[in-house]
């Protein structure tokens, strides 16, 4: 029988390279509100937990085995927020609202290096403590569904305005005729980029306005006056304004208050005023309202959520090089009869074998990985053969 070989791999033998699979990911309001509707305002595929931290969204009914998770959603405000406290005396939940935001904002931002404090949400890409987003609420998606990223550039969130009654009316958007707001970060890279943060790399959230006063939903140009953006009227284009956070390797999203008023913050007439069963503006759902009926008020307006995820698929890549003069041998027992070869029919003729599989070893000859091949390759002494393996995980 033939000795067995081991052909050394070098530096030169081997190679990583990565690659990045992107899936489009469509959330509809229908399932994420409505679909599973029993009587009253029971939802079958929401869960709240007695805690009253965060509501949990699936795809179905959540007792069911065939329930995937989709995300989670909840709220909170800094401690030196104005409504820590006030108005209207101490807000509902208040500690339990406080310890979300540091809790997302400790895990995500981490601390000051100056004063060793818990950092709060901002609107911009520096991290300078300018323009605190200090209310917020936060969308934290599965796994399952962004795998290892949400592709930067990809995200977009479609909210719908009007009461509880009458979601997608006119008469919920502050100085506005329009039925729907979009949240994008689209702009993201031209606006500075990502940076990265404890949380990963995140980019800015804008709340898009389409050109001249007038944004588009449904393929419906509707005319606008957002005073309080930028100055702008509906005889002037919009600039985009920022609402928001998303933080693409945690699969976050961090939602400001802002993203509902048009003109001064916490204005009555904002996405959340109404006269069903939270009959609130942003700062009064806030205040008075409990974490699980915040999160009803904005799941129950979100008409549309979508972007790419990703997967990071990393390879390795070993070229497994055959030289003329090895491997011309079988090490297979059926491979002599007699102490002749099979494969030869007169003894003058070069040895010649089939090489059908490579294995890769460890550095003490222990097999760590088989690769097979689609079909045989000839091997002799008149040739040589480099193979490819990879490697992937």
């Amino acid at each position: 029988m033939a000795v067995v070989n081991y052909e050394a791999l070098g530096t030169t033998d081997v190679t990583t390279t990565k690659t990045l699979l992107h899936e489009s990911i469509p959330l509809t309001g229908t399932i994420v509100s409505g679909t599973y509707k029993e009587s009253g305002e029971t939802e079958t595929n929401i869960k709240n937990y007695t805690h009253g931290m965060f509501q949990t969204v699936y795809d179905y009914p959540f007792l069911s085995s065939s329930a995937n998770h989709i995300f989670d959603i909840t709220l909170g405000f800094s401690k030196n927020s104005a409504l820590s406290g006030s108005p209207g005396g101490t807000s509902r939940m208040e500690t339990k609202k406080i310890n979300m935001y540091n809790q997302m904002s400790q895990v995500l931002l981490g601390y000051t290096s100056s004063t060793n404090t818990i950092r709060e949400f901002e609107l911009d890409l520096t991290l300078d403590q300018t323009g605190s987003m200090q209310e917020a609420y936060f969308i934290n998606f599965s796994r399952l569904l962004y795998k290892d990223e949400i592709k930067p550039g990809t995200f977009s969130m479609t909210l719908l305005t009007g009461s509880w009654s009458n979601v997608g009316s006119s008469t919920g958007y502050a100085s506005a005729s329009g039925s729907a707001i979009v949240i994008t970060d689209a702009s993201a890279s031209s606006q500075g980029g990502t940076t990265n943060t404890l949380g990963g790399d995140y980019g800015v959230l804008y709340r898009r306005y389409g050109p001249a006063g007038a944004f588009v939903y449904s393929g419906v140009s509707q005319s606008i006056t957002p005073s309080g953006v930028g100055g702008a009227s509906s005889t002037t284009t919009p600039t985009d304004r920022g609402v928001g956070l998303i933080f693409y390797q945690a699969g976050i999203v961090v939602l400001s208050t802002s993203s509902f008023i048009a003109s001064a913050p916490f204005q009555s007439a904002t996405i959340l005023s109404g006269t069903g069963p939270t009959a609130l503006n942003v700062a009064e759902s806030f205040v008075s309202a409990t974490i699980s009926g915040s999160c009803n008020a904005l799941r129950k307006r979100i008409a549309n959520i979508s972007y790419n995820n990703t997967t990071e698929i990393n390879s390795t890549i070993y070229f497994c090089r055959v030289p003329h003069n090895k491997y011309n041998y079988s090490a297979n027992p059926t491979y002599l009869s007699s102490s002749q070869i099979r494969v030869k029919n007169v003894a003058s003729d070069t040895p010649v074998s089939y090489i059908t599989t490579v294995g890769l070893y460890s550095s003490y000859n222990e097999l760590m990985a088989v690769a097979k091949l689609s079909e045989r390759l000839k091997k002799d002494p008149t040739n040589e053969i480099t193979l490819r393996v990879r490697l992937d995980y």
